[in-house]
């Protein structure tokens, strides 16, 4: 794993964790809206936080779709929970929000968890099967 790499999974993880925090804190300034009320939703879209929150997401999707170019999804994706930790932090000094020690212990399990995913390769290595004795190409 060279540092591109590991910037790129980092962009995942910031990118990710900043944008679910702009679009919540976007939303809670809009208020309940629906699906049955288009123009509404489509208001929301505009407002500063959501705005940016989407910005933010597509940063976190374009990082994510270059990091499944050079890793596997089995460990992309568990690698990539760090942001977990990030958003949970953001959530309760950004945003305000009551984050429960049960949550935080289950924080830390996914953190451990990335610990065993992070310690194997990142790319499955494929070989190409050996043609049997005699057999015809």
């Amino acid at each position: 794993m060279n540092l591109r790499n590991i910037l790129v999974l980092g962009g995942v993880v910031v990118f990710g964790a900043c944008g679910d925090v702009a679009l919540s804190r976007g939303m809670k300034q809009v208020g309940a809206v629906s699906l049955h009320n288009i123009p509404e939703l489509i208001g929301a879209v505009f407002t500063p936080w959501v705005a940016l929150g989407i910005v933010l997401l597509i940063g976190f999707f374009a990082s994510y779709l270059t990091s499944l170019s050079f890793a596997d999804l089995t460990y992309v994706l568990p690698a990539t929970s760090v942001g977990y930790i990030l958003m949970a932090l953001l959530a309760r000094f950004f945003l305000h929000e009551h984050v429960s020690l049960t949550r935080w212990l289950g924080i830390l399990l996914i953190a451990a968890g990335v610990g065993f995913v992070a310690s194997g390769p990142a790319k499955t290595e494929h070989h190409e099967p050996v043609a049997a004795a005699g057999a015809e190409r």
